[in-house]
């Protein structure tokens, strides 16, 4: 599993894929697709994510129906 996607690529797979987005506090994301709603920390210094995230992004993608 990778660890070095930036996150800003990760935001534009939720927007292609129909997510809607909204800021939450600091720098938290709030995304909902698909009845599924979930909440992300953008990553701070670094603008990449770690694994622990892409692990989270790829179970609320499954969960709202997004396949590869």
């Amino acid at each position: 599993m990778r660890a070095d996607i930036a996150f800003k690529d990760i935001e534009s797979l939720f927007k292609a894929v129909g997510a809607e987005i909204s800021e939450g506090r600091g720098s938290r994301i709030r995304v909902a697709l698909g009845g599924v709603r979930a909440v992300f920390h953008r990553p701070h210094p670094q603008k990449e994510t770690n694994k622990g995230a892409v692990k989270s992004i790829r179970r609320f993608l499954k969960e709202a129906g997004v396949r590869p």
